[in-house]
């Protein structure tokens, strides 16, 4: 298990930075803005594409990978397909609608499992062991974190399906990016008190564990190390009788 003491990634780390915030939220905002002031879908998209690319190469520069930039690039170009082929606005934000649902539900469902997915996301994104698995009050607590985030996933569907179903366009603009780091701030939250009680219930049973080895050992050492002034006194008496 990872040291109580091992300095753990930030909350604006766990988010990408203010970099990170401020580049997810571009294609969204060139997206409505283009739009709006346009009133051109191919120009807005083009305009969130255009964004989306750029994002990535300076992502990719500045990681030393394509990875970012494919990531960057990803989930918009889904979105401005979407948006292309049916000829609405609004369908740019269809994508990450329903992503929304199907995160939510797998949160949701990992609950139900005993695998709470804010454990085990988090046991994985930062290479530590699954030891919180075999202490049932760490689940509870990885449970707890991982309904956080069921519910910012439910709320982002139920609030941008109906501005959707409304054709508000700008609105869901501003709902994706509102709905999105803000609430994602409060689900990591929930997941770091849950790291830190985990963390800090393990430690307490490794040291209770390694106390209760000591002593075994040192009344292991006692009953095993004969006693010289005992045995001096036996040979003294064996000598006397004989």
């Amino acid at each position: 298990m990872t040291s109580e003491k091992e300095a753990q990634p930030t909350l604006l780390e766990q988010m990408g930075g203010v970099s990170g915030m401020l580049y997810s939220s571009l294609p969204v905002v060139l997206f409505v803005l283009v739009n709006i002031f346009s009133h051109n879908l191919t120009a807005a998209l083009i305009s969130a594409l255009a964004a989306s690319i750029v994002i990535g190469v300076v992502l990719a520069i500045r990681k030393g990978t394509v990875q970012p930039a494919i990531s960057a690039v990803f989930g918009v170009g889904i979105a401005a397909f979407i948006a292309y082929r049916t000829g609405e606005a609004k369908d740019f934000f269809l994508f990450g609608i329903w992503q929304s649902i199907v995160y939510g539900s797998a949160f949701l469902i990992s609950v139900l499992v005993r695998w709470p997915l804010a454990g085990v996301v988090w046991t994985f994104l930062n290479g530590r062991d699954m030891s919180w698995r075999q202490d049932k009050a760490s689940i509870r607590d990885y449970d707890i974190a991982t309904l956080v985030w069921a519910a910012v996933f439910a709320a982002r569907f139920v609030v941008q399906r109906w501005l959707y179903d409304e054709d508000l366009v700008g609105w869901l603009g501003f709902a994706r990016l509102a709905m999105g780091y803000p609430l994602m701030a409060i689900a990591l939250v929930a997941t770091v008190w849950a790291v830190r009680r985990s963390d800090k219930r393990l430690h307490e049973r490794e040291e209770a564990a390694r106390s209760e080895q000591e002593v075994l050992a040192a009344t292991y050492d006692d009953l095993m190390t004969p006693d010289m002034d005992e045995l001096k006194k036996l040979d003294q008496k064996s000598r006397e009788s004989s």
